[in-house]
Order: structure tokens, then C-alpha cells, then sequence
């Protein structure tokens, strides 16, 4: 699975902030690392110059093996809130979304149990 950290010209991340969320994105998203190929973390500042609550967001899109990808926003005070908020929706949307798929997967056909009712 691979991170990619992205930020406009409105919000410094630095290499340390990209080390971190590298770590954290890995840890967080392990159970899923086989679904996965990357994650993108889009950060920015969308007030620039202005001081105002909820001014920063984080969008992160998750890119599924043969699937469409997946794209959540958070919007917050600070950076780290942001990105946890953009996570931990991220985190629900995957499980709601590959949880369907392997139940799906898991199921036996009807159309298989009818076909064995009639032999």
C-alpha cells in the first residue's frame, strides 16, 4: 500500500508531518492492505489568511484493487484533527464498503441451493 502526502501552497506539511501520517495510515489501515494500493492525503488551508474555526481540511481517497476509488473530506481547526477526522471516516467507509463485499462472497447462491433442491 502506498501514501502519497499532498498539500497546496496554503499549509506547510513538511517531511515530519509526511513520516507521521505515512506511520499512521499503515498502522490504521493494515487490515486492509491486500484491498489497497494507495491512499492519497490532499491537506489544505482553505482560509489562507483569514482566522476562523474549521479552517483546515484533509481529503483522503483511498484507490481499491479493481474497484472505484473511495474519497472522504474532513474539515477542522488544526492539521492533526483533520487528518484524524479524514481518517477515521475513511476507516468506516472501507468497512462498510468491503464489509458488503465479503458478505456478499460468503453467501451461498439461491440460485445453487434451488438447482440442488431439484436433483
Amino acid at each position: 500500500m502506498q501514501i502519497q502526502v499532498n498539500s497546496n501552497h496554503t499549509i506547510a506539511t513538511g517531511e515530519s508531518f509526511e513520516r507521521w501520517a505515512n506511520t499512521e495510515l499503515n498502522e490504521s489501515f493494515s487490515r486492509y492492505k491486500d484491498d489497497i494500493t494507495r491512499i492519497e492525503v490532499h491537506m489544505s488551508d482553505e482560509n489562507a489568511d483569514k482566522v476562523s474555526t474549521d479552517h483546515k481540511r484533509c481529503m483522503m481517497e483511498a484507490r481499491l484493487a479493481n474497484r472505484e476509488p473511495i474519497a472522504v473530506n474532513h474539515h477542522a481547526s488544526n492539521q492533526d484533527e483533520a487528518f484524524r477526522g479524514a481518517s477515521d471516516k475513511l476507516k468506516r467507509v472501507l468497512e462498510h464498503t468491503l464489509g458488503k463485499l465479503r458478505d456478499h462472497r460468503a453467501r451461498e447462491s439461491i440460485r445453487r441451493d434451488a438447482d440442488l433442491g431439484s436433483v
